[in-house]
């Protein structure tokens, strides 16, 4: 089982595995109910829990051994229900098992590792480690040097299986980011980041969403500058006035970036910005993918390696705070703002017009 049917089907993965070990037998591949059946009448099936209610799908099935990949990922009471469909008639010598395997992370992280990793809650359950140096088939260079783009958190728990690093659940510490009084006069690449997510504070409603636009540049030899974060809470009819303002502010030279909202609203709101408000300067919308902690993880791993500066402001308290307590604080604004901006002046986001700031 794992948490969703392309996940089971992916490259490599088990039923990939399944149809490398089983084709060439005498079993047979029953593709609607996705089972192999062997000659004997043994069976053996792949299943899924996706949605809350997906395991009572096999309320009225009896398996005598179940396998759960990527268990972090699944629904700890899920899991737990599929205990009760482990079964066998009386007088069978079959022995019945059940066995997860996961890294860690995930919804279920905590759950798992109280219930098989911690020695003093474990009781009798087996837990078997496995680290990089498990899998003699990967290339081991180049993986490495893949988990390096992650945050040190998924790194760790990627790298060397590390079921504790989650306990501090935070992807930042204020000390990777270093304080300077300026940027180097030439930079390679420099834009500002909008995330326009701002509503006003009313009555009833003390702790609204902030906009937020973060300033940062390249300096084409892998350092990293934020000049500024521009913060405020104001109604959408605000925002026209102030990335007007900003960008005059900041100069041509500076490309603007905003996050774009997923259908034709977004689309048209770009569209305005570009024509409306901001025809004289470089700007583009940004149709963002992945969690804010994915989007996060480039960010992370420059800043713990020392390529992260902040030029000094009245911003910069603010900022580390909301950095460092990320993604657990009630708000990630800024955060998402200068991961945005990252991903423009680290990246390859900025159109080739720009490519020259």
């Amino acid at each position: 089982m794992r948490d969703s049917v392309t996940n089971l089907t992916l490259p490599g993965a088990l039923m990939d595995r399944a149809e490398e070990w089983l084709g060439p037998t005498d079993a047979i591949w029953l593709d609607k109910q996705k089972t192999w059946k062997a000659p004997g009448g043994g069976t053996l099936s792949f299943g899924y829990l996706d949605g809350p209610r997906d395991h009572l799908r096999y309320k009225s099935a009896e398996f005598q051994f179940i396998g759960i990949d990527e268990a972090g990922d699944l629904r700890w009471k899920q899991i737990m229900y599929m205990f009760s469909r482990l079964r066998r008639l009386a007088n069978v010598t079959i022995p019945v098992r059940f066995r997860l395997g996961s890294n860690p992370g995930g919804i279920s992280h905590t759950d798992l590792k109280r219930r098989y990793i911690n020695p003093f809650t474990r009781e009798e359950r087996v837990f078997i480690p496995a680290g990089l140096d498990d899998n003699p088939h990967l290339d081991r260079e180049q993986y490495v040097k893949s988990l390096m783009n992650l945050d040190p958190v998924s790194r760790e728990q990627l790298l060397k299986g590390d079921w504790e690093v989650r306990e501090a659940g935070r992807m930042f510490s204020r000390s990777w980011f270093k304080i300077v009084d300026e940027a180097p006069a030439t930079l390679a690449k420099t834009a500002r980041y909008w995330d326009l997510a701002a509503t006003e504070p009313k009555a009833g409603n003390k702790e609204p969403d902030w906009s937020s636009g973060c300033k940062m540049s390249a300096d084409g030899e892998g350092r990293f500058y934020i000049h500024s974060i521009v913060r405020y809470r104001k109604e959408p009819r605000y925002n026209e006035a102030m990335v007007r303002q900003v960008a005059d502010m900041d100069g041509r030279k500076v490309a603007i970036v905003m996050e774009q909202e997923p259908g034709s609203a977004g689309k048209g709101q770009i569209d305005h910005y570009r024509r409306k408000i901001l025809p004289e300067f470089i700007f583009k919308g940004d149709k963002v993918t992945g969690s804010k902690r994915q989007r996060a993880m480039p960010l992370a791993s420059q800043a713990e390696a020392g390529n992260v500066y902040l030029i000094n402001g009245a911003w910069n308290e603010d900022f580390l705070d909301e950095i460092e307590i990320f993604p657990d604080g009630n708000f990630d604004d800024q955060v998402d703002s200068s991961s945005g901006a990252f991903s423009i002046v680290g990246g390859s986001k900025v159109e080739p017009r720009a490519r020259y700031i």
